[in-house]
């Protein structure tokens, strides 16, 4: 059977669909408390949702790529009014999730400069023990 140029482009294109790509999670898990690190960023521009942000004035989450589950993350359910709720040293925040962390690990979130102050001074760089979950 002969597939011609195009057919091994459109075979991989099918393995791609039928397996998934990266290590996204079927769904979002929504109220699961975990326990992980948190860092700071202060990016402006648009975020992964495809709506303008300005990390060093908002408060906001960037989470890591395992939570986002669309090709297209501007259509991601993580867009969609979920928020992640922080946990550290009695304090707690929620933050709405507007963008994506592309070096963080699956409990590892990346805050706004706003929102990290909240629990720490920017010098801390990263607060580790916290406690975080998903949330509408």
């Amino acid at each position: 059977m002969k597939f011609g140029r195009w057919g091994g482009v459109v075979a991989a294109a099918v393995v791609g669909v039928a397996f998934g790509a990266g290590t996204a999670h079927a769904d979002i898990p929504i109220g699961q408390s975990m326990s992980g690190k948190a860092t700071y960023y202060n990016d402006k521009g648009y975020g992964a949702c495809g709506t303008p942000i300005d990390a060093s004035s908002q408060d906001l989450v960037a989470v890591s790529p395992a939570w986002w589950t669309t090709a297209n993350p501007n259509n991601d359910p993580l867009c969609r009014g979920i928020s992640v709720q922080v946990t550290y040293r009695g304090k707690t925040i929620k933050v709405p999730v507007r963008d994506k962390c592309l070096s963080c690990a699956s409990t590892h979130i990346d805050l706004s400069q706003t929102a990290f102050r909240k629990f720490a001074a920017l010098d801390v760089g990263v607060i580790d023990g916290i406690t975080w979950k998903f949330v509408k």
